[in-house]
């Protein structure tokens, strides 16, 4: 692809006393990583550049070329004129096209480009696809410095430094210990090495020399010799091609083969206990087995205390074998943890765990920054960044929330849950995040559900997932480029509860009325569908002049996350199909304004930002609405204080506008003002969508009864006032300590409110049945 910059017309200066000094940004990320750009033309209001530039492109994926209007700015950023979308895919090999792009404005702002394509002859290049995401031929080169004339040119202050433009790595240098390179590209890109001598001079950097050479020339030789500079210093390198045919990241929809292999195992474990529990007549054969799934919420200790009190009880119903998959997020992710620590947790009693969280929660945690600690933490902290792991304050956070909740470190990672899994002996868990934006979007604006399980980390919305052990690691267009071990699995907690990386914009959310927020979202969808793909032009115009300037420092002020919180980004490189946004299963997750952005997506960022679901919607539903789990019943544990419907109601909400079947949820206002402790929601006319038992943290005929049937005597009352009135609520979010009384009450009220709605749960589980038959 040609593309020849003719000239602007009409452009108006942002500067006050100058006319425009402009020039034209070039962006095609499915072609080059970098950005290329015109001259600048001084104070001209019509630019004439006819400057060519050229791309080689991959027709399969889709190409979107960004044409950015920019006025040049000594003192201040750059200021953006106006920037064209431009789809390739509108140009046809062997013809020439010529566009002037135009503001709908008062002066006409325009833009003449001419575009020309031919086909380049040669094989095709071999793609791997699930129609959404693309990864591309990858080639791997080794490069080995000689090591005694590394070490020689390193005492003379001098560092060998060797680049390949548009390569995952981009840039290494020789130092003592390193002297051989790896370096990740796309073939089709035609990837040039550059080898130079760098010396360090009083902080300042002198180039003697550079050499280029192609990749495609090193492919048959493996020693090359060269002089650098002009003193001719003289380098020998050593090369070797590395095959990398095979993908590290899974693409595809469906569920992944030890998830398969679990749920024939679970199957068998869940039809044995409904017989028992249902008391069947027969056995149920497989297709009659219903998928029964545990959602709980965050809600910080309350939520890590309370679940502990509802999977008790289901455990004394025997329910617990009938579940198929445990959800949990933020606070609830700590009781997910601490249980599948154990391979039988399930098939043992849980006071047992229960007296031990007991002990924490109940205790003094004023040495959580004490000299000793600190020393620990920041320990940890350096050999975490040393071996290549990505250090932010949710890792410190991490380690603080460990000694929190353990007092101790332990050894224990997210993949040794696979061991309660193997026999299908428990439910398989998952826990639930966000993956956001570092800055420029609310978390409102741009979210993407993600999941992370024993056997894989996935962002369901690409299709894309990878073993959970990989997740440290670096990706490069589907492969491992970069190996790292696995963390602890209290790195991964800080990521699940990180509530440090929410930015202004979050917080007003929250403390505002959320229906005016989700009418927002709303209209935000309906506008998103109206800008269809099809659309093969698309000029933007930023804010004029001085309103623009304050919009943006606004908008960065606003959307800015000075806590941030990175991991690895395992889909980084991977491209967009060319009918990406018309597959059935992206369009079943689109739900954000840049959907139909491809190159502003998460796979050109260099880094995955996590956090609590609860910024967006407490709940860790997602990955059972993943059509392929068929789930066809919801325990649904919400541990919200206050609107104890509130996040229930914002998931139908979601769900009916991202039409993925589930239960109206309608309530009168009787039901508002005095919650009952079990709700169950079901759609007659929808045999897809899930019947859904809500259980709501409300202290109702708890007051009466320390167990069902059971009443309170005069002296036992004092154990049924629980105090669940947000704010002056003793399990209010920022509390961290709580006292032995009112941690048993919060249990044994959550263990109560299962109890005594057994028949409200057995009979939504037959109805579940009898549906599968």
């Amino acid at each position: 692809l040609s593309v020849r910059i003719i000239q602007a017309k009409n452009i108006k200066s942002r500067d006050l006393l100058t006319a425009s000094d402009c020039y034209v940004c070039l962006w095609l990320p499915s072609a080059s990583k970098g950005k290329l750009k015109t001259k600048t033309i001084k104070n001209s209001d019509n630019p004439v550049w006819n400057e060519t530039f050229y791309f080689r492109i991959q027709r399969e994926v889709e190409n979107i070329l960004e044409l950015a209007v920019c006025d040049e700015d000594p003192l201040t950023k750059d200021d953006m004129q106006f920037t064209v979308l431009f789809n390739v895919a509108r140009i046809r090999p062997g013809e020439t096209v010529r566009e002037i792009f135009a503001l709908k404005s008062e002066k006409w702002e325009s833009l003449e480009v001419e575009f020309w394509m031919e086909r380049i002859p040669g094989p095709p290049e071999h793609l791997i696809t699930n129609d959404v995401l693309v990864s591309r031929e990858v080639c791997c080169l080794e490069v080995q410095v000689d090591i005694n004339e590394s070490r020689k040119y390193l005492k003379e202050g001098k560092n060998l430094v060797l680049t390949i433009p548009g390569s995952h790595e981009g840039t290494q240098k020789t130092t003592e210990d390193t002297d051989t390179f790896y370096f990740h590209c796309v073939k089709a890109w035609e990837p040039v090495l550059k080898v130079r001598l760098q010396t360090n001079l009083c902080c300042l950097y002198t180039i003697k020399g550079e050499y280029s050479i192609p990749l495609a020339r090193l492919w048959d030789t493996s020693l090359l010799f060269i002089k650098l500079g002009w003193l001719a210093q003289s380098i020998h390198l050593n090369f070797r091609s590395l095959k990398l045919e095979k993908l590290d990241v899974r693409l595809g929809y469906d569920l992944c083969r030890e998830e398969q292999e679990f749920l024939q195992k679970r199957k068998r474990v869940v039809a044995s206990a409904l017989k028992k529990v249902l008391h069947l007549e027969r056995d149920l054969h497989g297709h009659e087995v219903p998928v029964i799934a545990v959602m709980a919420t965050g809600g910080g200790l309350r939520a890590m205390s309370a679940m502990f009190g509802h999977l008790l009880a289901l455990q004394k119903l025997n329910l617990l074998d009938c579940v198929t998959y445990l959800t949990g997020a933020s606070g609830s992710t700590w009781t997910l943890a601490d249980l599948y620590e154990h391979a039988d947790w399930s098939h043992k009693s849980l006071e047992g765990p229960l007296k031990a969280v007991k002990e924490q929660v109940t205790k003094c945690k004023l040495n959580l920054m004490s000299i000793e600690h600190l020393k620990y933490y920041h320990k940890e902290l350096a050999e975490r960044a040393k071996a290549g792991h990505v250090s932010s304050f949710t890792t410190l956070w991490s380690l603080v929330q460990e000694m929190f909740l353990h007092e101790r470190p332990r050894k224990y990672k997210l993949t040794d849950q696979r061991k309660a899994l193997e026999h299908g002996q428990n439910p398989l868990p998952f826990y639930a995040v966000l993956n956001v934006k570092e800055e420029k979007f609310s978390t409102f604006k741009f979210r993407e559900w993600a999941e992370f399980s024993p056997y894989e980390v996935a962002i369901p919305k690409y299709g894309a997932s990878i073993c959970s052990e990989y997740f440290d690691s670096e990706f490069f267009m589907g492969r491992r480029v970069k190996k790292l071990p696995e963390s602890r699995i209290c790195y991964l907690e800080g990521l699940w509860t990180n509530i440090f990386t929410r930015n202004l914009l979050d917080g007003l959310y929250w403390s505002s009325n959320s229906n005016e927020f989700w009418e927002r979202w709303a209209k935000d969808m309906v506008d998103i569908e109206r800008h269809s793909p099809e659309e093969e032009i698309t000029v933007i115009e930023p804010p004029s002049c001085l309103s623009g300037k304050l919009y943006e420092m606004f908008q960065d002020i606003m959307t800015k996350r000075p806590l941030l919180g990175k991991s690895h980004n395992f889909l980084r490189g991977l491209e967009f199909h060319k009918d990406y946004v018309h597959q059935k299963k992206f369009i079943e997750w689109k739900d954000t304004v840049l959907d139909s952005f491809p190159n502003n997506l998460t796979p050109l960022q260099k880094y995955l930002c996590l956090i609590d679901v609860g910024y967006f919607i407490n709940t860790s539903g997602a990955a059972l609405f993943k059509p392929e789990r068929n789930v066809d019943v919801i325990i649904s544990l919400d541990y919200g204080l206050g609107n104890v419907f509130k996040q229930l109601e914002m998931t139908y909400k979601y769900c009916k506008i991202q039409k993925i079947p589930f239960p109206k949820v309608e309530l009168s206002e009787e039901e508002e003002k005095n919650p009952k402790e079990c709700y169950v929601f079901a759609d007659a006319e929808d045999p897809r969508a899930p019947i859904v038992i809500h259980f709501p943290l409300v202290n109702d005929t708890f007051q009466e009864f320390k167990e069902p049937g059971v009443k309170r005597s005069v002296s036992e009352m004092e154990g049924g006032k629980v105090n669940l009135e947000n704010n002056c609520s003793p399990y209010y979010l920022i509390r961290l300590i709580y006292s032995s009384e009112n941690f048993d009450k919060l249990v044994n009220l959550s263990k109560y409110n299962i109890l005594n709605n057994k028949d409200l749960l057995l009979q939504a589980i037959r109805s579940a049945v009898e549906r599968r038959r």
